[in-house]
């Protein structure tokens, strides 16, 4: 099939397959007369690196994908891709719940926001039903005292 034709086939612009193809992503198929004829298994092939471009992989991670396949290969690469997503993941929702608190602040400046958020940051955590479980009967946690402040008040 001519490359207007895997074009129409896969969705890709002919550009992107000429692409993919100097990038070594798809091999490079056979010539008639200075054209590219591609075989039917092209359309699998462009939609495996379509796949692994949507989850996320570099094209140097498809390059290694297609070129060395292998069960084990997907394998590793898959958990190496989802490690980094979860990674991705917990630094978004971070990032949103960083966002969230400066949406709701009514402080009147970054310093005071800054002293209010050094605060909350530094108060211990509320302990687990575990930790509380492991205590005495008839026992309580101590209550932590507010720091005082060493500076004057200016």
């Amino acid at each position: 099939m001519t490359i207007g034709e895997l074009s129409r086939r896969t969705g890709l612009p002919s550009s992107t397959i000429r692409y993919y193809e100097r990038e070594r992503l798809v091999p490079s198929p056979p010539r008639v007369a200075t054209r590219r004829v591609f075989e039917d298994d092209a359309v699998a092939q462009l939609a495996v690196v379509r796949l692994a471009r949507e989850a996320g992989f570099t094209l140097s991670e498809i390059r290694r994908l297609v070129n060395d396949f292998g069960r084990d290969r997907w394998r590793r690469l898959a958990e190496a891709k989802l490690a980094e997503i979860r990674a991705s993941e917990a630094r978004l929702r971070s990032m949103a719940a960083l966002l969230t608190k400066l949406l709701d602040c009514k402080c009147p400046d970054l310093q005071v926001c800054g002293r209010m958020i050094g605060r909350a940051s530094s108060r211990p955590r509320k302990a687990s039903a575990t930790v509380r479980e492991r205590r005495a009967p008839g026992t309580t946690a101590r209550r932590r005292r507010p720091e005082r402040s060493t500076t004057g008040s200016s």
